[in-house]
């Protein structure tokens, strides 16, 4: 059996002298010169050579207005985002002024185009409702192993071992598809919160799991799972939905949006197709922004 000393373990995370002369190849024999994307035109990325977005989809879903003309020239203004046609700020002070959260009824408005009435909305939240389980011993055997420091490689991982566990994993018949999505939102939550508290348990901290329960909304059960004494109050529910909402969708041409074009384009499956999306989310320059701020 091979074995593995101490010293050559830790080589496999650190930049060896080897490791840094190979890196030096590879900027001096890989380098493009920069006039070259000037002269054919070639955007890098989604920006081109201003800084400017550069439209790579056509979506219907949501659109963002961060910008307007004055005398000719585009200047920044107050935002507004859409989705489906609908100012954000009109579809939050529906949900509020009806008293009940916005998620769900959100999350069907961009999966189905339209707004749901209240059987519509109370069919649609039990399907989300159970659904709101995973598989036997997923918790133990994917969560609880090796849990990672970083929340999107924790939500990536467990993903991707979802997988394994669908019967119907490569079916990309829209209707397969959509069943995965719904099951996908429901589970969030869950791999979330458990693999966030996971982690602590392997630092020392207590564990505790909760199940969701099926009267609560998806900010509810976040919150409630989060807290060992599961307790939490209405505003803190509230402006955690709001938040779930402004956060659902910013349009085609974001990168981890623009990543499902590439990646569904090859017709994988949607499970890869959520963590390659997760993958781009995760940097700094986009969803990883966040962490950021907080830092």
């Amino acid at each position: 059996m091979m074995t593995m000393d101490r010293k050559e373990g830790q080589t496999l995370f650190e930049v060896t002298p080897e490791i840094s002369h190979f890196a030096e190849l590879c900027e001096k024999n890989n380098a493009i010169d920069k006039e070259l994307y000037t002269k054919y035109e070639v955007k890098r990325g989604l920006r081109d050579l201003n800084g400017k977005g550069v439209l790579a989809g056509l979506t219907n879903i949501s659109d963002v207005c961060a910008k307007k003309i004055v005398n000719g020239e585009e200047v920044p203004c107050a935002g507004n985002l859409y989705y489906r046609g609908y100012n954000i700020k009109d579809l939050v002070q529906g949900f509020l002024k009806d008293k009940h959260y916005g998620f769900e009824e959100i999350a069907y408005l961009l999966l189905f185009g339209e707004l749901p009435d209240k059987t519509q909305l109370q069919t649609f939240h039990e399907t989300l409702v159970e659904r709101r389980t995973l598989p036997p011993t997923f918790v133990r055997d994917v969560i609880m192993k090796a849990p990672s420091r970083d929340m999107m490689n924790s939500l990536s991982r467990s993903i991707l071992s979802l997988y394994t566990y669908d019967p119907h994993a490569d079916d990309t018949s829209i209707p397969n598809v959509l069943r995965q999505s719904l099951n996908l939102i429901s589970q969030f939550p869950m791999l979330m919160i458990y693999g966030y508290h996971a982690y602590n348990y392997r630092m020392g901290e207590d564990l505790f799991i909760y199940a969701p329960s099926p009267e609560l909304s998806t900010a509810e059960n976040i919150l409630m799972m989060l807290r060992e004494n599961k307790k939490y109050t209405k505003l803190e529910a509230k402006i955690l939905d709001m938040a779930l909402v402004l956060h659902m969708d910013h349009g085609g041409g974001n990168n981890s949006t623009f990543t499902t074009h590439v990646v569904t384009s090859s017709g994988t499956d949607t499970y890869s197709t959520i963590v390659a999306a997760m993958a781009s989310l995760k940097g700094p320059k986009h969803g990883g922004a966040n962490v950021k701020v907080t830092q």
